[in-house]
């Protein structure tokens, strides 16, 4: 008996979106996991008027956090605008609602990430009153460091400007009340991390995100998943039991795949829904294996190294597009980049030595015309030209991969120019 769904019965649905106004400017969003349940996160962030927004597939602070597993209390900057001890009243707020909350699991853990670092100097000296608030983040610029204010609890800086040190510098600090801050010169703004945002950068966000959670997590007791079996849920639909709608349900709201080498793939739930639908799950071939060599987990991802193992007898779109069977067999090395948030993959990045594939199915020659002059100056003899042994190989490849000392290293290095 599998331990994975029954394909002839509907997958669950996706997590639905419980939403709740604590106030204007303050809300609570429960986890957006399979599990359900979640410790509780505080976000202080800029203004919004959707604070469920998915653009491009980019989700808002809140749902991101949500889709992590956190039960989260998200609090704009609108809400500070108050007479009085706002910051304490806000955070009072926050830590009952969560208290209250019968999908904030544990009680009284409870973590606070800071995207605007003028809201973290207002909410920062009433965390000694709160002990509830075990970890916290802040995002700031370089220039603003020296007036960033300073708590009891462990705190995490994510500091951006030209004004940062390279990691490598000699500047670089360490927190008495947690690690080194992380630095991104290159960045101009600290609302890089900030979605919908003229600063917005996705990529070194999603760095600093990956870099928050392996902070929170040990400190906060979690919510930590089995990533290994999320990945080898999500395969086995994929592969053994070939199930677009239980593969999709193993994904975010807005996932997505990118075949690096072809560009083949699918970005969002309607795009990818259709890849897997008419391009990948029902079109492999029917022997396909995968050969698992290597694997590393994160806290949030999980890289395979991996032989992808098949027979040429059909036309594979996402791997070979526009090339007719060969009914050659194959052994590709593969790589895979797989980000899971929460219980659920966000992205697959795939990449292949796509010369070695083709040089197996007999497609790849081993000589290709060089249009070149050489080093030295010299031209080809009128009439003749210039050829390179390409530098690839076929099985070779992936004997070497499996096994280090299969064939001998440095080959290579002996191909030459030669005129014909």
């Amino acid at each position: 008996m599998s331990k994975y769904n029954d394909i002839t019965k509907p997958p669950p649905p996706l997590p639905s979106v419980d939403l709740k106004e604590l106030k204007p400017g303050v809300s609570l969003l429960l986890p957006l996991t399979r599990r359900g349940y979640g410790p509780g996160l505080i976000v202080l962030t800029t203004d919004t008027n959707d604070p469920l927004a998915i653009k491009d597939g980019v989700p808002s602070h809140l749902v991101k956090w949500a889709e992590e597993g956190y039960a989260v209390v998200g609090i704009e900057e609108r809400a500070f605008a108050a007479s009085g001890d706002v910051s304490t009243l806000l955070l009072t707020l926050a830590v009952d609602a969560l208290a209250k909350c019968d999908k904030c699991e544990p009680k009284g853990i409870i973590g606070l990430v800071a995207y605007v670092p003028s809201l973290w100097n207002k909410i920062a000296p009433a965390l000694e009153n709160v002990p509830e608030v075990v970890a916290a983040i802040t995002f700031a610029n370089a220039s603003d460091v020296t007036g960033l204010a300073s708590c009891k609890v462990p705190l995490l800086r994510q500091i951006v400007g030209t004004d940062s040190p390279r990691t490598d510098s000699k500047q670089v600090t360490t927190n008495d009340n947690g690690p080194r801050p992380y630095y991104y010169p290159d960045i101009k703004s600290c609302e890089f991390a900030t979605p919908f945002t003229p600063s917005f950068h996705y990529n070194t966000e999603a760095l600093s995100h990956t870099r928050n959670l392996t902070f929170l997590k040990p400190l906060m007791g979690g919510p930590y998943f089995d990533l290994e079996t999320i990945w080898d849920e999500h395969t086995y639909y994929e592969f053994t039991d070939r199930s677009v709608e239980h593969t999709m349900s193993t994904m975010v709201q807005e996932p997505y795949v990118n075949h690096v080498p072809t560009m083949t793939g699918g970005i969002g739930r309607e795009a990818l829904t259709s890849f897997y639908r008419n391009n990948f799950i029902f079109e492999n071939s029917l022997d396909t294996d995968q050969e698992l060599l290597s694997r590393t987990i994160g806290i949030d991802r999980i890289v395979d190294e991996f032989l992808f193992k098949f027979t040429h007898d059909k036309e594979l779109d996402w791997f070979l597009p526009g090339v007719p069977p060969t009914f050659k067999r194959a052994e590709v090395p593969f790589h895979a980049v797989v980000n899971i948030r929460g219980d659920r993959l966000y992205h697959e990045h795939i990449n292949w030595d796509q010369g070695t594939a083709l040089r197996q199915l007999g497609l790849m020659p081993e000589y290709l015309p060089y249009p070149y002059p050489l080093a030295d100056g010299r031209t080809p003899t009128p009439g003749k030209q210039f050829e390179y042994k390409v530098p690839v190989e076929g099985l070779k490849v992936a004997s070497k991969m499996r096994e280090r000392n299969s064939v001998p290293s440095n080959e290579m290095m002996e191909y030459q120019v030669k005129e014909v």
